[in-house]
């Protein structure tokens, strides 16, 4: 469990520490932009493959039983994380390495951005928390409980970048949109349009999501049906 641990606290040092905006000015102004993003994703892989391997190399200690509620909850929300993050990856979002908000927008945020600016995070965190109450083990707790943390601190500290950097139009849509998904929604800052979101990607999230339910016996050892 010692080595999970380490790993686990590697992972996280390591992602919010080249990130940090002190470290991060540094290393692009010694190496370049370029070569700073190829050593942070070099980085992340390793700490990625330590933890996985970690993980799997740990003792089982059960923490809490798993009974048929909390699989059939885990199964019943799992194809929200796929959706959220097949939203993440085939649409554009300011808060996204790369991208910017246009000031000139008729609509600053649409699509999954008006439930949540961070739909990639909020995906993986869902991912992490149903898989960590699925498994009830101290393993899982650390293992996925990093991914968690990695996720909703990551989210935080984009926003805290981007505000710092301040470009057009992102005081606008940090107005508009929430980090928490539905937040903006429930203040009434922001609505819910279905349409916007696009029945492909529901499609394509559901269909994801039945592959690896299909697969996941072969690739994790462990069937989530039973």
């Amino acid at each position: 469990m010692l080595n999970l641990t380490i790993a686990a606290l590697f992972l996280l040092g390591t992602h919010f520490g080249i990130a940090a905006p002190s470290l991060r000015a540094d290393l692009t102004s010694r190496i370049g932009e370029r070569a700073y993003r190829l050593l942070y994703s070099l980085v992340a892989v390793v700490a990625l493959v330590w933890l996985v391997t970690a993980w799997r190399d740990a003792p089982l200690v059960p923490l809490w039983p798993i009974g048929a509620v909390v699989r059939h909850l885990a199964l019943a929300l799992m194809p929200l994380a796929f959706l959220l993050v097949v939203c993440a990856v085939t649409a554009a979002n300011p808060t996204v390495l790369g991208q910017q908000p246009d000031p000139d927008a008729a609509s600053p945020a649409v699509g999954i951005i008006r439930v949540t600016r961070h739909p990639f995070m909020w995906g993986v965190a869902l991912w992490a928390a149903l898989h960590l109450l699925a498994n009830g083990d101290a393993a899982s707790v650390l293992f996925f409980a990093s991914f968690i943390v990695l996720a909703v601190v990551g989210a935080w500290r984009i926003d805290a970048r981007r505000t710092r950097e301040n470009a057009a139009g992102w005081g606008v849509f940090l107005q508009v949109t929430s980090n928490l998904p539905f937040a903006a929604i429930v203040e009434r800052r922001q609505r819910l349009v279905t349409s916007e979101i696009g029945l492909w990607r529901a499609a394509l999230a559901l269909g994801l999501y039945v592959v690896f339910l299909w697969l996941h016996p072969w690739l994790f050892g462990v069937s989530p049906l039973g």
